[in-house]
């Protein structure tokens, strides 16, 4: 770390009456994880960063094994903006080493950093803005809506729409562009865009989001929750991710002279998601609960496909306007808002990287409504489907090379792991459907 960078942050806490640092890192299932510092431990921490048992974090380390380091990613510290003025509460996003001070095979941030490295040494720089649903509720204890609002919906003296307003001030404050906010299609739900940006830069917005969108329900005594499929009978929480590739400050998506004005690296790219989505599913849908929301009926895309109009298919292009060449780009439709978003959008990049190196060859695009499609004339037009469950979906990516090269073997296969024993978990549960179904009549 240079000195003058060092300068920079000592002065900045000192000004600002900074009386706690927060370090934060993710586990492998992208749950927030932070140790906290005094401000007198700055200096230690500037020059080695912070030493943590990381045996007790899931996927991390072995105990034999668990001597860990938070190292600070300075360009990344901000200060609360619900601090108080005399003893403020800053934060910074850490990259994670190993004993040695080498990345940590472990942490979820370096995997995004390796597939980034390899758009880089092809020339190219991957940039992302998602799309986040969530649903505010009276509380945690249960899912009871505090709005019956549907899409777009303007809704007079809406709690909703207020805290929606607190949140996007709030994330203001902290130095994070947003592109709209507005009320989603079911009832309670809502949704914030942070502006398109760099994916390393747009995961840790993730981060910060998820924290801020509950923090402030939480202060105006609601339970906010990314949960994708929390009510019965009602659209789900999708992340809907645009993706798009530039060379310096160019489109690498643009090409002037297709018909759908697409280069051949945005149909290599949009290929090789196609290609690979049964694989990577489990890393973007990575709870048992998000196959709830990827059925029919409900926006979400089920089966594999691309188009431009049809918001049914899997990989939406949207038309190209004239004179905006930087605004092509290929929206993917099935990442949940529960994802860890550094290993989202690692295997989504890498997925697309695989299309582009092997120069695989885009489908036709299939505009017609899929749902409305019976399933002759899916199978006419070549549609496979996403997995139906998370065990489905787990094991296409246990046998998955892209997948296993993409995460590295130690989140891998601790993913793999992890995600096995909560889907056997979950098929020991005998839910209140089944009560209400069978237990009176059998």
């Amino acid at each position: 770390m240079n000195k003058e960078l060092q300068a920079k942050i000592r002065k900045q806490v000192a000004d600002e009456t900074v009386k706690h640092i927060q370090l934060w890192f993710t586990d492998i299932l992208g749950n927030l994880k932070m140790v906290e510092i005094p401000d007198i431990q700055l200096d230690s921490v500037l020059e080695s960063g912070a030493a943590f048992d990381g045996s007790s974090i899931t996927g991390y380390a072995e105990i034999e094994e668990s001597d860990i380091v938070a190292m600070p990613d300075w360009s990344t510290f901000k200060i609360l903006p619900w601090s108080q003025n005399h003893e403020k509460t800053a934060f910074v996003f850490c990259d994670v080493l190993d004993r040695n001070y080498e990345p940590f095979e472990g942490d979820p941030r370096y995997v995004l950093r390796r597939q980034l490295k390899r758009a880089a040494d092809m020339g190219l720089t991957f940039f992302v803005g998602p799309e986040l649903e969530y649903f505010y509720f009276k509380s945690a204890a249960a899912p009871e809506v505090v709005d019956e609002g549907g899409y777009f919906d303007v809704l007079p003296a809406d709690l909703g729409n207020d805290l929606r307003k607190q949140t996007m001030r709030t994330l203001d404050k902290l130095g994070i562009p947003m592109e709209a906010s507005h009320h989603e299609v079911a009832p309670s739900q809502h949704e914030i865009d942070p502006h398109y940006d760099e994916a390393l830069v747009m995961a840790d917005r993730v981060m910060i989001c998820r924290l801020i969108v509950k923090e402030v329900a939480a202060h105006n005594g609601l339970h906010a929750t990314f949960m994708p499929k929390p009510l019965h009978g009602e659209n789900g929480s999708g992340m809907h991710v645009h993706q798009s590739l530039f060379k310096g400050k160019t489109n690498a998506f643009f090409s002037a002279d297709d018909e759908h004005h697409l280069s051949d690296i945005a149909k290599g790219f949009i290929a090789g998601q196609l290609t690979h989505m049964p694989e990577i599913c489990s890393v973007l849908n990575q709870w048992v609960n998000s196959f709830k929301r990827l059925v029919p009926g409900y926006e979400a895309p089920v089966y594999i496909s691309w188009a431009h109009r049809n918001r049914t298919a899997l990989i939406r292009v949207p038309l190209y306007v004239q004179g905006k060449e930087s605004t092509v780009r290929a929206e993917l439709r099935n990442p949940d808002p529960g994802a860890n978003p550094y290993l989202a959008f690692a295997v989504m990049l890498a997925a697309g990287l695989d299309g582009i190196e092997k120069g695989l060859e885009l489908p036709p695009a299939v505009e017609p409504n899929i749902f409305k499609m019976d399933a002759g004339e899916r199978e006419a037009a070549g549609l496979g489907s996403l997995p139906n469950n998370l065990y489905e979906a787990i094991r296409v990516t246990e046998a998955s090379a892209l997948v296993r090269e993409a995460l590295g073997d130690h989140i891998f296969e601790r993913f793999i792991t992890n995600k096995l024993n909560e889907w056997y978990e979950y098929r020991e549960q005998v839910t209140s459907y089944e009560i209400e179904k069978y237990f009176s009549v059998l």
